[in-house]
């Protein structure tokens, strides 16, 4: 038998005490037993054969209390949701109230969706800004696209500032070579800094087939504890001198980018610039929503609970961590190279956390009172064109993205910032 108990602790924190005894109980321990004895070793009998008065006298029913309380859990819990008809908005908190022969209690922490009074959202003449596209960011990425297309070519004479020296180096302290100090055919970009300071000024007027050698100090922050503010002795040889010939805009240039209609500087540029408006019209939307929403959460009274914050800043760090494995780098690897902690991470997180929390709920709060519905009719159309668009099929989308209810949401919240759009103008 489950009886429930619920207490509220705050508008929308509820304390949930469910009570398991009688024969329910009983059954839950009585399974628990013939699970336990598979694996109970007692003298004079089988595995798996020992009576349950041996069991018990040997091990004792406590030994049977949190297996048997793992069996009736999810299903009081569910018989309580039901009840209760509460919706939680974060993984609600268990804990094991009492237990012993005659019943189980558990108590779930129980957060629902707080309160949120939205006073003001409508007419707060916000536009966005108007998107502009100069001569001198056309001419700024065309030329990183000649940069892309740059051929390096064998130099004869020296080294200079912006040429690709191709090296060969090991680096010594106190006459001793030290770890991660060596290097051959390293392709080295002067200008680039990408050596410890003073390194690539002192390869510039080398020739190929010339060695040097490169007297350097480490900077006092160095990562390798003992190199830090040490000095060096790089051996450097050169062996080619390489520089950098930019392509001509001609016809084989205009074949190897490959952009349809696109056969001339003129055609090139009018390319850069719609892709240069589009991208800043992009970053433009996203900075009016912001602004809108920001503005209206200036007018929003709500009470949100640090749970729903934690699990956002945990859904946050889930996604930093899929970023950073995209890098090729663990977080392990992240917090030793920045000198932080999982704890610090978290705390740089948690305003974001708090201000996705409290948008998502300003939204559904506009959402209800401007009345914002999607039928199951977009819901499905909107489906199978996101599954088309990421080439899967409509049950493998749905089955990534959260279901046919996941995807209803997103038409609505997306339905909502447009009417807010229109109605701040």
């Amino acid at each position: 038998m489950a009886n429930k108990e619920e207490k509220k602790t705050k508008n929308n924190i509820h304390e949930i005490t469910i009570k398991i005894d009688g024969d329910a109980w009983q059954g839950a321990l009585d399974k628990a037993f013939n699970e336990k004895k598979k694996d109970a070793k007692v003298d004079g009998f089988r595995k798996g054969k020992v009576p349950k008065d041996i069991y018990l006298k040997k091990f004792g029913i406590e030994s049977l209390f949190l297996p048997a309380a793992d069996l009736v859990l999810q299903d009081a819990y569910t018989k309580a949701m039901e009840e209760s008809k509460l919706i939680p908005v974060v993984q609600p908190d268990v804990n094991l109230k009492d237990i012993n022969d005659e019943h189980v209690e558990f108590t779930f922490k129980i957060i629902t969706k707080p309160e949120v009074n939205v006073k003001k959202y409508k007419g707060l003449k916000i536009t966005p800004e108007k998107v502009e596209v100069t001569k001198e960011e056309i001419e700024h990425e065309l030329s990183h696209v000649l940069e892309r297309y740059t051929e390096l070519v064998n130099k004869e004479g020296k080294v200079e500032n912006g040429d690709i020296a191709v090296i060969d180096f090991e680096g010594f302290k106190d006459g001793e070579a030290f770890d991660g100090g060596k290097g051959e055919n390293y392709s080295l970009e002067i200008g680039s800094n990408t050596f410890i300071p003073g390194f690539e000024e002192q390869v510039i007027g080398m020739s190929a087939g010339e060695e040097k050698d490169i007297n350097v100090t480490f900077p006092e922050d160095y990562a390798a504890e003992d190199l830090k503010g040490a000095k060096v002795v790089f051996k450097v040889k050169v062996n080619e001198v390489k520089e950098k010939q930019t392509r001509e805009l001609d016809q084989d240039f205009f074949d190897d980018l490959a952009l349809e209609g696109v056969d001339s500087k003129e055609k090139l540029e009018e390319e850069i610039k719609n892709s240069i408006k589009a991208q800043k019209e992009m970053d433009a939307e996203n900075k009016y929503i912001d602004k809108i929403l920001e503005e209206i959460s200036k007018n929003v009274e709500v009470d949100i609970p640090e749970e729903m914050v934690n699990e956002e800043v945990d859904r946050l760090m889930h996604r930093f961590e899929e970023q950073m494995k995209m890098q090729g780098i663990s977080l392990d690897v992240y917090y030793q190279f920045t000198q932080s902690t999982e704890e610090d991470l978290k705390n740089h997180l948690e305003k974001e956390a708090y201000t996705n929390v409290l948008y998502r709920l300003m939204l559904e709060a506009i959402m209800t009172l401007e009345k914002i519905e999607v039928t199951e009719e977009e819901a499905q159309k909107e489906a199978k064109e996101l599954a088309e668009k990421y080439k899967m099929e409509v049950d493998e989308f749905l089955e990534n993205f959260g279901g046919l209810d996941m995807v209803k949401y997103d038409l609505e919240m997306r339905k909502t910032i447009e009417i807010l759009k229109e109605l701040n103008k």
